[in-house]
C-alpha cells in the first residue's frame, strides 16, 4: 500500500498551508470575536481555485481530486476552522448537490459562478424540528398555477445570510415520507427567499450560519433537481461527501492544537526545565500526534474510495466519527498543556476547542456516524 501523494497533491497542500499562514492564521482570532465571514477573504480563495476543487474544468471549475481537496480542506483548517467550513460546505454541499444531480442546463447556469467564488452556496436541509432526522423535513413546495410555491423554515444554513444560490430540500408529496422529497434551486434575489437570524455562534464563528426563510417562494420546473422524490436520496449522497471534508477539518484542527502545544511547550518552564521535558506532558503530546495521523489514514481512505467511485459510505463515517473525536481530544490536551493560558480569550488553543466541536455535529453527529457503521456492519 502506497501512502504517499504525488507530487501534485503535495504542492496543493504546502500551497494552500502557506496561504494559511499568510492569510488566514493571522487575522482568525478577530474573525473569531467579530463572528462575521471575512468577505475580503473570497477573492483570495478563487484564486487559488478552491471554490471549484469539485466543479469540473468544463464550467470553471480546477476539479481536483477527491484527497487533494481534503488536503486543501485540513491546510485551511490549520489556519481558522471557521473558514475551511465555508469552503468544505461550498464545495461538498451547494455545489456538489449540483455536480452530482443537476441537469445540464443548471450546471451550465450556476456553477461556474460558484467555482469562481462570484456566488456563494448554501444547502438548506436542517428544520427546527428536523435534524438528524432528515426525512422528518417540513418544509413544502406546492404545485399552483404551474409553478412550485416554497413554504418553510430551514436552520443553520451555512452561508445562510451570504450565499446566492440555495439548494433547498422540500415535502412535494407529503404521504410518500421520504419518497416525498424533492430538491429546488432558489436564487437569492427571489423575493419569496428571507434570511433570518444570524446565528451567534460557540465556534467556527467566521463561517456564516443564519435561518433562511421560504414564504410563498415561486420557482418553475426548471429549478427542480432531478425527479420529484429523489430529493431525500440526493441528499444522502451528498452528505456521504461531505463527511470526508468535515473529517479533513478536524484533522486540520487537531494538528493546530498540536503544533501550538509543542512550541508552548518547549518554551514555558517548570522545576527548572520546559515542560515538553515532563513525561506527562509528553505522553499526551504523543497521543496527540498517533491518534491524528490515524485519523488521517481514515480520511484518505474514504477520499481514495470516493475518487475511484467505489462505495465509502461506511469508510466516510468511520473518517468523520474518529477524526472528530481525536480532534477534540486533542484540543482538550492542548488547552491542559497550556494550563491557565489556554482557558483565556485569544489562545489558540482556545479557539480551536470551542471550533472543533462542530466537526461532531455537522454532516451528521458522532451518534449518526455510529448508526450508519453498526448498520453496515450488520448488512454485511
Amino acid at each position: 500500500m502506497d501512502f504517499s501523494l504525488t507530487e501534485e497533491q503535495q504542492l496543493i497542500h504546502q500551497t494552500v498551508r502557506e496561504f494559511a499562514e499568510r492569510e488566514v492564521r493571522p487575522h482568525a482570532a478577530q474573525w473569531d470575536r467579530e463572528g462575521v465571514f471575512p468577505r475580503a477573504l473570497t477573492p483570495k480563495i478563487a484564486e487559488l481555485g478552491l471554490w471549484g476543487m469539485i466543479v469540473p474544468t468544463a464550467y470553471g471549475g480546477s476539479e481536483v481530486d477527491v484527497l487533494s481537496m481534503a488536503l486543501a480542506i485540513e491546510a485551511l483548517a490549520w489556519g481558522d476552522g471557521g473558514v475551511a467550513l465555508s469552503v468544505a460546505s461550498h464545495n461538498s454541499l451547494c455545489t456538489g448537490h449540483l455536480v452530482g444531480f443537476a441537469s445540464e442546463e443548471q450546471k451550465r447556469r450556476y456553477l461556474p459562478g460558484l467555482a469562481a467564488g462570484e456566488t456563494l452556496g448554501a444547502w438548506c436541509l436542517t428544520e427546527p424540528g428536523a435534524g438528524s432526522d432528515a426525512g422528518a423535513i417540513q418544509t413544502r413546495a406546492e404545485r399552483r398555477n404551474g409553478d412550485w410555491i416554497l413554504s418553510g423554515t430551514k436552520v443553520f444554513v451555512t452561508q445562510g445570510s451570504i450565499g446566492g444560490v440555495y439548494v433547498v430540500m422540500t415535502i412535494t408529496d407529503p404521504a410518500a415520507g421520504r419518497d416525498g422529497i424533492s430538491a429546488f434551486i432558489v436564487e437569492r434575489d427571489n423575493p419569496g427567499l428571507r434570511v433570518g437570524k444570524k446565528e451567534d455562534k460557540l465556534g467556527v464563528r467566521s463561517s456564516d450560519t443564519a435561518e433562511v426563510v421560504f414564504e410563498e417562494c415561486v420557482v418553475t420546473d426548471a429549478a427542480l433537481v432531478g425527479r420529484p422524490g429523489e430529493g431525500y436520496r440526493q441528499a444522502m449522497r451528498v452528505l456521504e461527501g461531505g463527511r470526508i471534508g468535515i473529517a479533513a477539518m478536524a484533522v486540520g484542527l487537531g494538528r493546530a492544537a498540536l503544533d501550538a502545544s509543542v512550541a508552548y511547550a518547549q518554551e514555558r518552564r517548570a522545576f527548572g526545565r520546559p515542560i515538553a521535558e515532563h513525561q506527562a506532558l509528553g505522553f499526551m503530546m504523543a497521543d496527540m500526534a498517533a491518534e491524528l495521523d490515524a485519523a488521517w489514514l481514515l480520511v484518505a481512505r474514504a477520499a481514495t474510495l470516493a475518487q475511484a467511485k467505489r462505495s465509502f459510505r461506511r469508510e466516510a463515517s468511520m473518517a468523520k466519527l474518529y477524526a472528530a473525536e481525536a480532534a477534540a481530544r486533542a484540543a482538550a490536551r492542548g488547552v491542559q498543556i497550556h494550563g491557565g493560558y489556554g482557558f483565556v480569550k485569544g489562545a489558540a488553543v482556545e479557539r480551536i476547542y470551542r471550533d472543533v466541536k462542530l466537526t461532531e455535529i455537522g454532516e451528521g453527529t458522532s451518534e449518526i456516524q455510529r448508526i450508519i457503521i453498526a448498520k453496515s456492519l450488520l448488512e454485511d
